[in-house]
């Protein structure tokens, strides 16, 4: 008897427990049948014509710089043109002490003066022997050794005068003249600054045409421009404007900023582009088509770029990995990962989850 009344109780247990699972799955069911779809706003992927532009900004600088320097040692004595000064070819710019250089010519002189006189005096003794020899009262080896001092006498007069020429030329070098007319950029003289042969005193921009440098990052040298042509124009008034193209790219890579230096030259260079100006270059490179998305579909997945891709058949949300090919203001390009016509979501894409089926409100190609 007391094992029926227990079996009758399990048995009352089960019943009460399927009945329960029972009603909450109807519940539940309910729920999901009366929450409604997740509304988005989807575009359709679709091919559009692109044309990037590249707008950086440049120095003007000058085509042709030379770096001045004495040819010899020594003491600056004076300096007669500062920074921004304009110069003409052969200009005096600064002087070193002319001492040492003036005592060498005056050596040189005595050293000629006593060289004429051994020639003089070598020449004489020839003529004497020529005069002995016609007579016969002297031998061929005596005549043989007047030629021989002769000849002798004349190259050490040559050697002597082209001493005299160096020490001349040294005394020259005292003086620091302007190879062409230009604009000093740099000064490094200063009086009673002891310098050193070929270290650089000015640096003049010669006068002539203008060239703009850039620091370009490496990625855009690898990119094809539609033209060889570059616009430039003045920071300070956009209307001064100029065309250039590439004239050097340097073949070092500037660690730090990830750069190239490009240097470009102007056809024409307007007179408000001076040295020093800063100058914005616009490139335009060769138009592609390329897929473009609104900034808003641009999800991540594994920490990688992505966008919510929309199964038509179903109306189900799946994400899909893509590869941007750049940013831009409200919008994002797409390398790869996109096929034409594919439904992209392009807003409410942060309350999706995979296999979510959704409701478009609106569907428009992405430009």
């Amino acid at each position: 008897m007391a094992q029926f009344t227990c079996s009758v109780r399990h048995c009352g247990w089960a019943i009460v427990l399927a009945s329960t699972i029972l009603l909450t799955s109807c519940e539940k069911q309910e729920a999901e049948a009366a929450r409604p779809d997740t509304t988005v706003r989807i575009v359709e992927a679709a091919l559009t014509d692109y044309q990037q532009t590249v707008t950086l900004t440049g120095e003007v600088v000058a085509h042709v710089q030379a770096n001045l320097a004495f040819r010899v040692s020594g003491q600056v004595t004076e300096w007669f043109a500062d920074v921004g000064a304009h110069v003409e070819d052969g200009e005096l710019l600064a002087k070193i002490d002319p001492r040492e250089q003036e005592a060498d010519v005056q050596a040189s002189e005595a050293a000629v003066k006593a060289a004429e006189a051994q020639l003089r005096q070598a020449q004489a003794t020839l003529t004497r022997q020529n005069t002995l020899m016609t007579q016969g009262f002297t031998t061929r080896r005596d005549l043989d050794q007047a030629e021989t001092a002769a000849r002798t006498a004349a190259s050490a007069l040559d050697a002597a005068n082209a001493e005299l020429e160096s020490a001349r030329t040294a005394l020259s070098y005292t003086e620091l003249r302007s190879s062409a007319a230009g604009i000093v950029t740099v000064r490094h003289a200063e009086v009673g600054q002891v310098v050193q042969a070929a270290q650089t005193m000015f640096s003049v921009a010669k006068d002539g045409p203008r060239d703009a440098i850039f620091n370009v990052h490496e990625g855009l040298l690898f990119m094809r421009p539609a033209s060889e042509d570059v616009t430039l124009a003045l920071v300070s008034d956009p209307s001064v404007t100029a065309i250039a193209r590439v004239s050097e790219i340097s073949p070092t890579i500037d660690a730090k900023a990830g750069t190239v230096r490009v240097k470009l030259a102007m056809q024409e260079t307007p007179e408000r582009m001076t040295l020093g100006s800063s100058v914005t270059g616009v490139a335009r490179f060769e138009p592609a088509k390329v897929i473009a998305l609104p900034w808003t579909a641009l999800t991540a997945v594994d920490g990688k770029p992505a966008v919510w891709i929309v199964d038509p058949s179903d109306s189900t949300v799946s994400l899909k990995p893509i590869e941007v090919k750049s940013y831009e203001s409200g919008r994002v390009l797409v390398a790869s990962g996109l096929s034409v016509g594919e439904k992209v979501v392009a807003e409410g894409g942060k309350f999706l989850r995979p296999g979510l089926v959704v409701h478009a409100v609106a569907e428009e190609q992405a430009k």
